[in-house]
This record gives C-alpha cells, sequence and structure tokens, in this order.
C-alpha cells in the first residue's frame, strides 16, 4: 500500500492544477481537467463503476456495495485544485525515508531549508518517509493526498472482496481553493446519504465546525490633484483605506487568534491617491458573533460616507459559507463513526473546528452532510509543505475502517 501511495501521490502533484479565482470558468484552470482525465482512467483501471466527468470538471465514480444488507451510501471527497498562494508549476517532490529528525536541505542552491526549529512537528516525525518539495514550489498535498487516499482505498476494497461494505461513492472537485467546489457540484447526482472530504491535516484531525464566511470588498474613491497645488482640494483614497484598517481590532486578526476566535482578515490592498481597493474575510464560528462582525464593518463604511460622501466608500458585502455543524449535528453519528475508525486503528481523534473552509462547508449546507478527516499533511501552500507517508497509509485504512464500521451497524 505504501508504495502504491507514492506513486499515485507523486504523480498527481506534477500536473499543475492551481486554480484562479480571476477566471469564470469551471474548472478555472485547464490542468485541473488534465488531473481529471487521468483519475478517470485510474478509475477504470482499479474497477470502479459509473464513473463520470462532466464538463466542468467533477469526476464521480461507483463502488457497489457486495452485501445485501440495507446500508446507506457513503461518500468519499477529494478536491483537485492546488492553492494560488505559491507557485504550483514544475512541481518537484523529494522523497525522504526514515527521516532522522534533523534539518531538511530542500533546495541547497537557494538555502531553502525545512527546520525543526522553526517547525517543532517535524519531530513527530522521526522514522518516517516525507515527501516534501524542492523549496521552490507548493506540494500539492492540499488536496492531491485526498485523492491518492481515496483511490487507493478504493483499490483496496476492490482486491479485498472479503471486507464487506455498502455502496461507495466518490468525487474529485475543482476550485476548492477559491471557495467554488460545490458549486456546480450535482447531489442528486452522487446520490449519498452523507460524505467525507479527505482534505484534514495531521494525523486525528476529525472536523465537523468550521468558520462562517463573509468576503468584503470596499473601494474608497479620491480626489487626485498636484501635489503643489493641492491644499484644500486632494482627498487621498490610500489614507482614507489606511484609517479605516485602524478602526478595526488590532488584535481581532488571524495571527492573533485560534480556537473558535473569529477575526478580520485584510487579505489584499490596491491603490493610489484617486482609487483604493481593499479586500477582507471576516470569520467566526459563532453565528451570532458573525452577523456582528458584518455589522462592524458596515456601520464603519456608514460612519466614513458621512465624512467622505456615500459614494466615496461603497461596500460589496458577501456571505460565503457557514458553519456545517449545523447540519451535521443531527446526523452526528457519521462523525462518531470516523472516530471509532481511528480509535481502531491506533489513531487519537483530533476533533477540533476547522479554521478555514472545507467543501463540506457548502456542501452540508446543500443537503449532503461532509465532515472532514485528516490527510497527513503540513505547512500547507508553501514551499515547506510536507506530507507523512506513513500517516497517508493511516489515512487510507482509516478510510476503509470507517465502511467496514458501518457495514456491522
Amino acid at each position: 500500500m505504501k508504495n502504491e501511495i507514492i506513486e499515485r501521490f507523486t504523480s498527481y502533484v506534477k500536473v499543475d492544477t492551481q486554480s484562479n479565482e480571476n477566471n469564470d470558468t469551471c474548472p478555472s484552470t485547464p490542468g485541473q481537467l488534465t488531473l481529471g482525465k487521468q483519475l478517470v482512467e485510474e478509475l477504470k483501471e482499479i474497477g470502479m463503476q459509473d464513473i463520470t466527468m462532466d464538463d466542468n470538471g467533477y469526476v464521480m465514480a461507483t463502488l457497489p456495495a457486495n452485501t445485501d444488507k440495507a446500508l446507506p451510501t457513503i461518500g468519499f471527497l477529494a478536491h483537485i485544485d492546488t492553492a494560488t498562494d505559491f507557485t504550483g508549476q514544475n512541481v518537484n517532490p523529494q522523497l525522504i525515508s526514515s527521516y532522522d529528525g534533523k534539518d531538511i536541505v530542500l533546495n541547497k542552491e537557494l538555502n531553502v531549508v525545512l527546520s525543526p526549529l522553526q517547525f517543532p512537528n517535524l519531530k513527530n516525525y522521526e522514522g518516517h518517509t516525507l515527501i516534501t518539495t524542492d523549496g521552490t514550489t507548493l506540494l500539492g498535498a492540499d488536496n492531491k493526498a485526498g485523492i491518492a487516499e481515496i483511490m487507493t482505498s478504493m483499490a483496496y476494497l476492490i482486491n479485498h472482496p472479503e471486507i464487506k461494505h455498502g455502496k461507495i461513492r466518490v468525487a474529485f472537485t475543482p476550485d476548492e481553493e477559491i471557495g467554488r467546489g460545490p458549486h456546480k457540484f450535482d447531489v442528486d447526482a452522487f446520490h449519498a446519504d452523507f460524505a467525507y472530504t479527505i482534505d484534514g491535516g495531521p494525523l486525528g484531525e476529525l472536523q465537523y465546525e468550521s468558520f462562517n464566511a463573509a468576503a468584503a470588498k470596499i473601494t474608497f474613491k479620491g480626489n487626485n490633484v498636484h501635489p503643489g497645488t493641492a491644499k484644500g482640494k486632494m482627498v487621498n483614497s490610500s489614507k482614507i483605506a489606511m484609517a479605516f484598517q485602524s478602526k478595526l481590532p488590532a488584535m481581532e486578526a488571524p495571527e492573533f487568534t485560534e480556537g473558535y476566535e473569529g477575526f478580520y482578515h485584510l487579505i489584499g490592498i490596491q491603490g493610489d491617491v484617486e482609487n483604493t481597493y481593499v479586500h477582507y474575510i471576516i470569520r467566526d464560528h459563532d453565528k451570532q458573533k458573525f452577523e456582528e462582525r458584518k455589522q462592524t464593518i458596515t456601520k464603519l463604511v456608514e460612519e466614513f460616507q458621512s465624512v467622505y460622501g456615500q459614494d466615496s466608500v461603497v461596500l460589496e458585502l458577501n456571505d460565503q459559507y457557514y458553519n456545517m455543524k449545523d447540519k451535521i449535528e443531527p446526523v452526528k453519528y457519521i462523525v462518531d463513526v470516523a472516530h471509532e475508525a481511528m480509535e481502531n486503528l491506533g489513531i487519537t481523534p483530533i476533533v477540533e473546528p476547522i479554521r478555514g473552509g472545507t467543501d463540506g462547508s457548502q456542501l452540508s449546507y446543500m443537503g449532503l452532510p461532509t465532515p472532514n478527516v485528516f490527510t497527513g499533511g503540513e505547512n500547507f501552500h508553501g514551499k515547506f509543505e510536507f506530507i507523512s507517508v506513513d500517516n497517508m497509509v493511516k489515512a487510507t485504512e482509516t478510510i476503509i475502517e470507517i465502511c467496514k464500521l458501518f457495514e456491522k451497524r
């Protein structure tokens, strides 16, 4: 199983599937279709059935039940795209056998070193087989590790018919990293009672709570006049934007928060004297606090409008997704089964809220309750990303154990 996972994963990460929020197509980049077609062929090779890939790049397949018991249909999902934060072109994965707990030189020429001094969690992986970047790209374990683990688990179940299970559906989706993963996902066609995204991080992660999320774009309009004659005439939109940012609670930002703490995150600012555009994301697990955060932004905009004019400060505020806890708690047993599966395998479950979003956040509100399970990776979205192959095996075994447990219920 270990070699199979390595072979699958390293082939997937070499395909550039970074999504692009500036493209309106689905998928947003052609590389996602390239990998989707590769996955379709692999699904055929391992013996899956009802394999489809639609024009939007959604891949689905079925492993039929091998028992007459009346069992629920379980879904497993992973996303094809990789993050936009750091380049994903020409990924060159490096295999580290029996990691010794010391510095890993990712790129000698560029002096890029993955060190336990900077990342103390590396010490948890002594003796593991690791896959890292070469120091020039992200790795893409988010979420090609999930794809490899789902594919390997399905192949295992097909090759071990003595393991009884109900009907299983798998899906590989585009554009999760830009928040559009479920937008064109056909829940009715997927036809599962519930699902799991295999899209978490370190060993044992099990998540069924997510942020409530919104995005805000604020346009500040100024008046540019030659600085030599600007007195009483110039209005500097960039300075207005800076003043706006200074009004938000300084400590309620991602770099100062953890656990259930929400935040306002300034993710981008572009502008000059005449026009400045500021982008925020707003996050909170608590629905009431989430609404209060949106109201804070709205009232602050109104305050600035009263000074600079209504047309000079323009707000676009849109909800993105909601806390999936509200939709999963009524069927909490699906989380309990995953918890039991991990314990059966000697894995300590780490049940904690997601400080981000997964496709499951939106899918749960589309009628498909979908908690999230670990993949084994760390340091996602950057050059220091790595994954433990040993823990990828455990994620694969967890998928298999979940299927076994539902057959026994």
